[in-house]
């Protein structure tokens, strides 16, 4: 059984001819020793006799299989199995002729010889075949799949069950011949029986077999726990993705079995999530530009408005986002849905008169307290969907823009007067980019004002009217602030 684990241990990312070579060597050597003891013909030979036969005959076929099958189609479809075992059946053929011709060997001998090099090539085709699935399966990307249809259906259940009864009828057979050596044996030396060394020999070579077949079986299940448990690792692994979020991930499918068959279902499921989920994002996008235009149709303020502030906050939260303090909320996805809700920040202005949201001039006292309500019936509209809707974080976060990004970082803004690090990051993201965009367009009542003088508004708003932390990741991108105005211009 250590040889075996050692061997089995040895990976080559090709063909593994070491592999190959000692595990054919292993069956060799076992060959020898299981030949002198369940037949009594073979038992007469020599050491050297049969140690120089078996090497001759088993380096042949180590020969064969690696230069002339190499590239054989089982060998390509790593078959190893069958190829092993059909090899192994082939060769025994004319090695049992031989001692059937050379030493006169009777039939029965002749087919303990066939059956052993054949069980051999079943044992050493096994341990291939399932080592070189192993590497496979460890040096293959989560995104192979095997086409079901293209391959033979397997049962993993029926290839379980045909395995143990191919090593149950295995282990019969070989002690059956065993116990018939021993008995011609014992016929033929009634003085071991007398003086108990003939109980002895027995059991030494039921112990010796039983070890040999119990240590091929035990390496063969060792393997094919570990293909399965590969299998599911990354199914598994597959699976964790999606329930993260990441629909457009596939369950890998290695194999046309039940494993298989699950991950091929699994994946039409996931295709007909992610279908819907991309509808149900189409209909978010066509909410969000609808909402948006409808205030835009009654404000002063243009389209390019709203394209610029969402493309000024993504930029701050993506430099923002290389914090450690804000890793963890800023994740891709949040950005997104900061991207997506940022134009519905105005969202509450349909609900101020037209007196009032488009009066050229400055606001009276009253007009602007009615004005200051425009977050507050922004963030109710929003709210009385999310409710009919059900939880979304994308409504969540439009909501929580809408009604915050007027607040101030020292607790002087409207509604709620929020003060610090109370006022969500969506809304305080909002704030600056929102002011950035206002200070550098042309209003009725003001000229645009220059980059630098905006910039220079903004860094002395630094902890009282904005975060100091966005403040600093607008100086970080500022250059990216200049690019955005300039893309998304007013037209004339």
């Amino acid at each position: 059984m250590t040889i075996l684990v050692i061997l089995l241990a040895m990976n080559n990312p090709q063909y593994n001819i070491k592999l190959t070579f000692g595990l054919y060597a292993l069956a060799g050597i076992l060959f020898a020793l299981y030949t002198s003891r369940v037949c009594p013909f073979l038992a007469t030979l020599t050491t050297r006799e049969i140690a120089t036969q078996v090497s001759v005959v088993f380096f042949l076929a180590w020969l064969i299989r690696h230069t002339l099958l190499r590239h054989h189609s089982w060998a390509k479809k790593q078959q190893f199995n069958q190829l092993d075992t059909c090899l192994l059946f082939c060769i025994s053929i004319p090695f049992a002729a031989y001692y059937n011709f050379h030493y006169q060997f009777t039939l029965d001998s002749n087919l303990k010889v066939l059956f052993g090099m054949t069980l051999f090539g079943f044992f050493t085709g096994a341990l291939l075949q399932l080592s070189a699935k192993l590497r496979t399966l460890r040096q293959t990307s989560q995104a192979m799949t095997v086409t079901l249809f293209s391959l033979e259906r397997r049962s993993l259940v029926n290839q379980l069950i045909g395995l143990i009864f191919i090593l149950v009828c295995t282990l019969t057979i070989v002690l059956s011949m065993v116990a018939l050596k021993d008995i011609y044996w014992l016929e033929n030396h009634p003085t071991h029986l007398l003086d108990g060394s003939g109980k002895i020999s027995i059991l030494k070579e039921f112990i010796f077999l039983s070890l040999v077949l119990g240590g091929y079986v035990t390496a063969i299940l060792v393997l094919w726990s570990r293909v399965i448990k590969e299998i599911l690792v990354h199914q598994e692994h597959s699976l964790q993705a999606v329930t993260e979020g990441n629909l457009q991930v596939r369950v890998p499918i290695y194999s046309n079995d039940e494993l298989g068959n699950v991950a091929m279902l699994t994946n039409q499921m996931l295709d007909s999530l992610e279908t819907t989920q991309n509808e149900v994002k189409t209909t978010r996008d066509v909410a969000i530009v609808s909402l948006s235009a409808l205030a835009e149709s009654r404000d002063n303020e243009t389209g390019a408005h709203i394209l610029r502030t969402q493309e000024y906050v993504k930029a701050l939260a993506e430099h923002m986002a290389q914090s450690s303090k804000y890793k963890p909320l800023l994740t891709p996805n949040y950005i997104e849905l900061l991207y997506k809700s940022a134009p519905l920040h105005d969202v509450g202005k349909v609900g101020i008169p037209d007196s009032v949201l488009l009066k050229p001039g400055k606001l009276t006292d009253d007009e602007f307290a009615i004005m200051k309500d425009h977050p507050h019936i922004g963030a109710q509209a929003l709210a009385i969907a999310e409710k009919h809707l059900g939880t979304s974080s994308f409504l969540a976060i439009a909501k929580e823009i809408a009604l915050t990004h007027h607040e101030k970082w020292n607790g002087t803004g409207y509604p709620a007067q929020l003060q610090g690090e109370n006022i969500p990051l969506s809304g305080r993201l909002m704030a600056l980019a929102d002011v950035y965009d206002a200070l550098i367009s042309a209003r009725v009542y003001k000229p645009a004002f220059s980059h630098e003088k905006a910039k220079s508004i903004i860094v002395e708003g630094s902890g009282n009217h904005f975060d100091p932390g966005v403040v600093d990741a607008f100086l970080a991108v500022e250059d990216k602030f200049i690019t955005i105005a300039a893309h998304f211009k007013d037209s004339e």
